[in-house]
């Protein structure tokens, strides 16, 4: 049987990054340039710096993933790229690049949603796993709870309402003087403080289960400092850190295990940019092993936005006969199982 060689780009945010993946679960190459550097100076992705950025770095990246693969483009069977959700001129970078070389080489040209790359990072590593599966997708733009019925098809049980958890990370980092990205350095900081210091709000949706909420606990968090600011109390930005992570992963948990009893799902994954938290693996792989469940998770460098999680979910769209033609254009609002 013959080899499927698949190249994808992914540019929808601020790293630019490009992959060359064999049969949807071996990576030969995974090329990563980021900028977070570069967006430190401003506290956040700045769109028109991201944008050019990508344009500077997608023609290297690209060279670069298909020389650590030892390929050319012409063995390839077909080109993989993030259409959307995403920053609508950063997206535009990777598919302009992805539309000229299948152009140049008559590859197919296959679209990939974001967010189903991010679901597929845990194909990557873990061989057995196959739908149907729970997943939690969690990002900074993105907090969902789905069920992956097959390869590219999802059920959306919940979602969530406001921020997402990456963007309360981030808004909470910024406002203790951690600075972007939010992320990682809570979930540092949060190692030398008491996650019981303080009790914020876990927002409950009596309707909806299943969905989230996040704004309320980050707006308790900003209360709590403006209190204690008022009264010219010192903060402990550990116990802060601590105890505001512990909030949001308690419920992220809570969530997906109710919805795996609910749905009798004995596998449940993580994916997305916050499934890298040190404190959400543990508590997840915790709360999955006192239930029986099966628990699978990419590695961190797997959960960033990278080329190899298009790439295998190029390969499961190529497939199923997934193609797309030379009027592909970037969505930046794309919804979860659109085409």
């Amino acid at each position: 049987m013959k080899d499927n060689l698949i190249l994808a780009i992914e540019s929808s945010c601020d790293e630019t990054a490009a992959s060359v993946v064999k049969n949807g679960r071996t990576i030969l190459s995974n090329v990563i340039s980021s900028q977070i550097e570069l967006h430190k100076l401003y506290g956040g992705v700045v769109p028109e710096i991201a944008s050019r950025k990508h344009i500077e770095k997608i023609n290297q990246v690209v060279e670069q993933a298909l020389s650590d693969a030892g390929v050319t483009l012409d063995d390839l069977d077909a080109i993989g790229v993030t259409y959307g959700p995403g920053l609508v001129g950063a997206l535009l970078v990777g598919v302009a690049e992805a539309k000229a070389i299948a152009y140049a080489k008559k590859l197919p040209l296959v679209g990939v949603h974001h967010i189903e790359g991010h679901v597929s990072a845990n194909y990557i590593e873990h061989p057995d796993l196959e739908p149907p599966f729970l997943c939690l997708i969690v990002s900074g733009g993105h907090t969902h709870l789905v069920i992956v019925e097959d390869y590219g098809k999802f059920r959306i049980l919940g979602r969530t309402r406001d921020d997402a958890a990456g963007e309360a990370f981030d808004k909470v980092a910024r406002a203790i003087g951690l600075g972007y990205p939010g992320g990682p350095k809570i979930d540092k900081l949060s190692d030398e403080g008491n996650p019981d210091a303080i009790v914020f709000p876990k927002a409950k949706i009596e309707d909806c289960p299943y969905d989230f909420s996040f704004s309320g606990v980050k707006s308790a968090v900003l209360n709590y400092l403006n209190g204690a600011k008022m009264k010219g109390e010192e903060v402990n930005r550990a116990d802060i850190a601590a105890s505001f992570q512990k909030a949001v992963v308690d419920v992220l948990v809570e969530h997906t295990m109710q919805a795996a009893k609910d749905f009798h799902m004995d596998k449940v994954a993580i994916a997305g940019g916050v499934a890298s938290n040190k404190h959400l693996r543990e508590a997840m792989e915790k709360a999955c092993k006192e239930n029986g469940f099966r628990f699978y998770r990419p590695s961190p460098i797997f959960c960033t936005d990278n080329g190899a999680m298009i790439g295998v979910a190029a390969y499961y769209e190529f497939m199923k006969g997934t193609r797309h033609g030379w009027d592909l254009n970037a969505v930046p609002n794309l919804k979860l199982g659109e085409r």
